[in-house]
Order: C-alpha cells, then structure tokens, then sequence
C-alpha cells in the first residue's frame, strides 16, 4: 500500500514545489524540535520539524502566508511566493513577556489532530518547578506524574509503563540506548536537566522506527550548544552541584555544550567524627557534552556523550561502582527538498564492579552489556498529504556475566563466565497520512531479527531444567536465529475542530531481557539475551481514546484504553541465585501476561495557575505453568489506582510557587501465610503468589523559586523545596520475624526510606 501511495503523489507532485528549512532559537541557534509551520486558511497543511530542527511542505505555486509557532516563543507571520523550490529557515525568539506559566511542550490542538497515541512530550523549562526529592531536578521523576506511568517505587527512577517491566522500556539518549538510568541505587536519575533539550515519550502506538522494547520509547535529546555567544550556568544544591558551559566553535556554524554534575555526600563523610564512617565512600558523577558544526548547507556533524559514574564503599572492606557511557556520532544530510537523511555510528556500555577488600578474602567482579549500533533513517516528504519515513539499524551486543579475579593470597578462586554475543538488525517503513481534513492515519511495519552468535558451548534445557543438548560453536558462527514482523496502525477522527476520537494497535518484540529476582532493579541484575531457551518477548496492544481541548485550547482532557496481552514473559524457579549462576537459563520459567486499564488526564496549558490530574486504574498480570498452581497472578508491577495532581503558580515575575501530591494503592507482594520450626529455626511458607499488598502509598511536595532581578549579567535564583511536607511513612520494604519475647508470635518490621526532608538550591547563568 505504500508503495502505491508513493508512485501515485509522484505523479500528482510533479505540478507542486517544496518549502523546506531549518527552524531555530534566534539567541542561541538551537534548533527547535516539533516547531510548527503552517499555512494559514488551509486545513491540514504544513509540517512539524523533526529532530533535528528541519521541515519540509509541498504547494502549488502561489503566494502564502505562513505562521511559524512553537511554545514559550513569539509566533511570527510571514508571506511567501512560491513558484520554484525554496529553502527558508526561521528564527523564533523566545516570549519573555509571558506573565504565566506555560506547561505543554506541543502546539495547539495536536493532542487532537495527531494519529499519535500514548504520547506526551515534556516542557524541559517546566521540570524546573516540579518539587523533587533534595531539589535535583529529574525527568525520570517528572514523567511517573503522568498517567500510564508508574514509579518503581520510593527513592527508585525506574518506572512501569501500561504493565511493563522496567526493563521493557527503551532509554534513548541521543539515540544511544541507556541501560541503568540510575544514581545512589535509584534515588536519582542519569539525565542532568541543564544538558537536555527534548524529552518525548511513548507508551503505546510507538512509530516504526522505535523497537526492541515492548511497554514504551524514552527518546530524549541533548542540547547542541549556543551558536551565538559563550554562556555559564549551574547550580549549587545540597548534595551536589553542577555546571554547564555552551558557547559557539565558529558562529552560526557549529556549537558546544559540556554539563558536568557531581554530588559531595563524600565530603560530608570525610568530615565525620566517626572513624567508621570516615573511610567510607557514596558520590556520583555524570559528565555531558556534545559538538556540531555545519559543513555546508546540506551536511551537518554532530558528536555527542555521556559518561556517568556511582561509587560506594565501606572504608577497606568492600567498594561497587558501576556506570553508563555512550558514544553517538551523526550526519545529516539533505539529498533534496524532500529527502532527509540521518547517519548514526552509537556506543553504549554499561559496566559495575564488586569489590571484597577483606584481607585473605578479597575479590572482584567485573560484569558489562556493550553496543555498536548503525542506524540509517530516512524522511521523504512525499506530498502535503505524506511523510514517509524509513530506514534499518544494526546492533551487536556483548554481555559479559561476570569475571571474578582475586589476588594470590586469597581463598577465591578466579572465574570467568562466557561472554555471549548477539547481532539485532531491523528495517521499517512508516507514513503519516492526512486523508481527510478530519481523518489522520499513521502506519508502518518493522521486521526484526536477531542472531545468537558463537563463541562458546550453548546448552538446551527441557521443562524441567535438566539439560538435554550441548553445542560448541566458533566465532561469529549462528547459534539461534528469531524473525519477527511488528505492524503499527493509528489514527484519530476529528469530531469538532477540538474534539477527536482515537484508536491504534502495535506489536513489538524484545530480544535483550533483564533477571531480577528482588522487588525493584539493582545495579547487579543479570542481562541475559534470546538463546536455544530464551525465546523473543512479544507484546500486543490495542488501545482507544476519547481527546478534548477546551477555552480556547488551554485546557486539554483526555481518556484512553489499553488492552495489552504478552508472550514468553520469563520469570526464576523459586529459590533461584541468578549471580554467579553459570546454568541460568535452567531456572528460567516462560509463560504469559497482559494488562489492561483506563487512563485520565486533564491539564491546563496556560496561566498563572496551571498543572495537570493523571490518574489510572489498571491490571497487570501474569500466568505461568510452575507458578501460583497454573492461575493468573498480579504482577508486582500492579498497582490498581495511581493519582498524580499537579499545581504551578506564577505569583508574579519572580516566585513561582509549585506542589505535587501522589498517591497510589501498594504494590502486589508475597508475604508469608504461616511457618513451622525446624532445629529451633523458624521456617516461614508462602502460598498464593503476590497474593498480599503493601500499605497505600502517597506523599505532598511544595516548592517555591524566587527569579533574581532581570536585566543583569549574572542571572540567579534560588529554589527552595520540601519533600514529603506531612512526613508520612511510607514503606520501602516490609519484613516478617520472631517476636522476641514470644517466638510463637510473628512481628511486622517495616522500614522506611524518606520522612520530611527540605532542600535549597542556588542557581546561576551568565
């Protein structure tokens, strides 16, 4: 069907010429992603900019008048002659005279013109004034705010989406995938505030060109860098501080921008009395930075990375460390009007390492999951009716479990466990239909593959664990090949000019899986990839929603469905040590899942006051042959309600006051339904699996900045923030022992992370 739609606009084509450019921030010379372009009096004509800033709209020749808008920026008019191609870039400046806070990162009207499902695109500026835990500004934080997303829990930037796992969904940092996006065990998140420049998200209806995850697509963008003038900014906070500087590599043509963070706990630690704690060490790091610089009017460089780091240690007898690092290199290049091309070269590694420094007893352990990744995508605007898209990516993964050195004079023995390697490849095609000025239809296929490759001895286990086959392979020798083809349909019905009915279904695939046998993530969770074993998780999703903008666009509602059912879901034997475990896969059970649920949102986009309520009962459940006597069970992702209300107000030019409360029904659990005494130990039994639910969560934040005075070179302002305003308790984890004056008698411990906890942050640019 595409390829008759394409053979078709080329004919009707020929009679149209294309208007195409680059849209940008007229003070710095970023470029501006999903910056709108639009010819005003006809319906359904213009274009959005892409990534990188560009556009691209077929006419017939004619004289126009063209508006140019992006939110937070002047909207300029225009009119244009168009009678042969034209290139012509834009420049917005931002709107400084806005007295309101402005909270939607999207045009007017989008959310109900868009085929575009399960999509919500974050306003960066905005996460500024969400109160956080210790005043670090976090995205990951932001986005569990939203319906459909559900935090990991306290202190934890994982997150679940719409019955996903944590790690079902794909982190994109400048194309390049992030794997732990944690610091201090979760309590913060690897993504720096002041280095981003867009954060779009998709929990379902994700376009063809995302794969390799089955709940949602993160993509977030860093910022290129000031084309215009060298700038200053950061920030000093509590536990840490941070610092960007961008300015450009020649004027106009190329940039640079380097964002580095780093917490002191350290320091504080150091200066401790306490000679046990003195030696002790807890700090992270995270350094961004990346370059561009345009060749020609065609051809344009960027380089970009991320390195990122976490240490703690227990003075001279145990350290762990682990941390992210990723390469990506792109060129873009314009082949004509209409046809855009991105080249990217992309590494990722994510690494830790365990160290026991006891005396006689000391060790390492060393484990790692490394990218490289090729990527070619392609954007041919077809017709004023078409954007086509279309490209392939090739990936090759080494997971390397574990090695574990030790000294001579130690009681380990040394191990290395094999690595394994894997080579994903995938091509897809997409377009964006505009079929009537009411109906809209986004559509694509994308066909994966993924390889096991030698070398190494791969094994084969039966139902039951045993081994059945053993098989040595050489290098890069096939081991297991998977095919699959993931269709992706949506569309959206305009009933009024602000009201529109939507419906979508995806399916995807995941090819790399994530072992854990805790209740949340951890920084030494085993990766294991599809094997003789391991078969392809496969996740379908159909969904449909009701979308309604009031006054005048400023408040924006939404209801959306979600039907989600999975295959060759894995989860542990009971009793299963998944580290340090050479024979894994013989504890790995398969089975399946699904999720369902309802989603509300209501936002105010514009004003003094403004926010949004998210809120979402929903279903997660899984079904396995060896677990809970065959019978569904909820996952421990369940959670039936989550509630979020956000308020913003911008009492005048210089305080902003904010609050966020959340609150959501406790997560599904197994908790003991008896015990017995064996040896004068008490032995604890389980029945029915996440039969059991901690107690109910929820949680008030405020927080208030004062905006130093405007007009001086050395801008400021001071945040000021609390955590957990009514100090409530919430439990982290809850544990079951002998009462110790009546050991017949059970008795409850529950711990908890977080009581009230205030914060202030000074911020500077210059």
């Amino acid at each position: 069907m595409l390829f008759l739609i394409v053979y078709s606009q080329l004919a009707v084509a020929q009679n149209k010429f294309t208007l195409n450019g680059i849209i940008s921030d007229n003070s710095t010379g970023e470029t501006l992603i999903g910056a709108s372009i639009k010819l005003q009096g006809k319906v359904n004509s213009g274009a959005v900019t892409n990534s990188y800033g560009f556009y691209s709209i077929n006419v017939p020749e004619g004289t126009y008048q063209i508006s140019i808008s992006f939110v937070g920026y002047k909207t300029i008019v225009e009119t244009i002659e168009i009678s042969k191609d034209t290139k012509s870039n834009f420049a917005l400046a931002e709107d400084n005279q806005l007295t309101e806070v402005v909270i939607s990162a999207t045009k007017r009207n989008e959310n109900v013109s868009s085929p575009q499902m399960g999509f919500q695109k974050v306003n960066v500026r905005e996460i500024n004034n969400v109160p956080v835990l210790l005043g670090e500004r976090d995205v990951l934080k932001t986005l569990q705010l939203l319906p459909g997303i559900k935090s990991a829990g306290e202190g934890n930037s994982g997150f679940y989406v719409r019955g996903g796992s944590t790690d079902q969904n794909l982190i994109l940092l400048d194309e390049a995938p992030v794997y732990n996006a944690s610091h201090l065990l979760g309590f913060f998140s690897t993504f720096n505030s002041d280095a981003i420049k867009d954060v779009s998200v998709y929990k379902g209806g994700m376009p063809a060109q995302y794969g390799g995850r089955l709940a949602s697509v993160l993509d977030i963008k860093m910022n290129d860098g000031n084309r215009k003038e060298l700038t200053t900014e950061g920030g000093l906070g509590l536990i840490s501080s941070r610092l960007k500087v961008e300015g450009p590599i020649v004027k106009d043509k190329g940039s640079f921008m380097i964002s580095g963070r780093r917490t002191y706990l350290d320091a504080f630690l150091a200066l401790s009395p306490d000679s046990s704690v003195k030696g002790n060490t807890l700090f992270f790091y995270d350094l961004n930075a990346k370059a561009n610089y345009q060749l020609d009017e065609k051809n344009t460089l960027f380089l970009s990375g991320y390195f990122g780091r976490d240490k703690l240690g227990i003075s001279e007898s145990f350290g762990f460390n682990w941390g992210n690092s990723t390469v990506t290199l792109r060129w873009n290049h314009l082949y004509s009007n209409r046809l855009f091309s991105n080249t990217s070269l992309i590494y990722s590694n994510y690494n830790y390492v365990i160290q026991n420094l006891m005396e006689d007893n000391d060790f390492k352990v060393n484990s790692s999951i490394r990218d490289f990744n090729l990527k070619q995508d392609f954007e041919y605007s077809l017709s004023d009716k078409h954007n086509f898209k279309f490209g392939i990516n090739a990936i090759h993964h080494t997971i390397a479990p574990g090695k574990l050195t030790a000294s001579e004079s130690s009681s380990v023995n040394e191990t290395t466990y094999e690595n394994r390697k894997g080579l994903e490849l995938a091509a897809y095609i997409s377009d964006e239909w505009n079929f009537s000025d009411r109906l809209n239809v986004a559509y694509g296929l994308r066909l994966s593959a993924f390889s096991l490759l030698g070398p190494g001895s791969f094994k084969t286990y039966d139902s039951d664990g045993n081994t059945i086959a053993t098989k040595t392979y050489g290098a890069a020798e096939f081991v297991k090949n998977y095919l699959n083809l993931e269709p992706r349909l949506s569309a959206s019905y305009q009933i009024t000019g602000s009201s529109s009915l939507k419906a979508a279904y995806t399916r995807n695939t995941q090819n790399v899986h994530l072992m854990s046998n805790s209740t949340s993530t951890s920084p030494t969770d085993l990766y294991i990839m599809n094997s003789n074993n391991v078969k392809p998780e496969i996740a379908d999703q159909i969904a449909a929603g009701y979308f309604r903008n009031f006054n005048d666009d400023k408040y924006e509602f939404s209801a959306e469905v979600y039907y989600k059912w999975m295959q060759n879901q894995i989860e542990y034997r009971s009793g299963t040590d998944l580290r340090g475990n050479s024979n894994v896969e013989a504890d790995l059970l398969y089975g399946d899942g699904r999720a369902y649920g309802l989603e509300l949102f209501l936002k105010k986009r514009f004003g003094k006051f403004n926010g949004w309520i998210g809120y979402t009962w929903s279903r997660t459940e899984r079904q396995f042959d060896a677990i809970n006597n065959a019978k569904w069970f909820y996952a421990k992702q369940d959670r039936t309600h989550d509630l979020s209300l956000v308020g913003i107000y911008k009492a005048n030019a210089r305080w902003t006051f904010s609050s966020v409360f959340v609150y959501n029904t406790g997560n599904a659990v197994t908790y003991p339904s008896g015990k017995y005494q064996i040896n004068n130990r008490t032995v604890f039994y389980y029945t029915e699996k996440n039969g059991y639910r901690t107690p109910d969560y929820h949680r008030l934040d405020v927080s208030a900045t004062l905006e130093g005075k405007p007009g001086r070179k050395l801008q400021s302002s001071w945040s000021f923030g609390i955590y957990n305003l009514y100090n409530r308790h919430n439990a982290f984890s809850i544990d079951f022992e002998d009462n110790p004056d009546d050991a017949s008698k059970t008795q409850v411990v529950r711990t908890t992370l977080f009581g009230i906890i205030p914060s202030v942050t000074w911020n500077f640019k210059f």
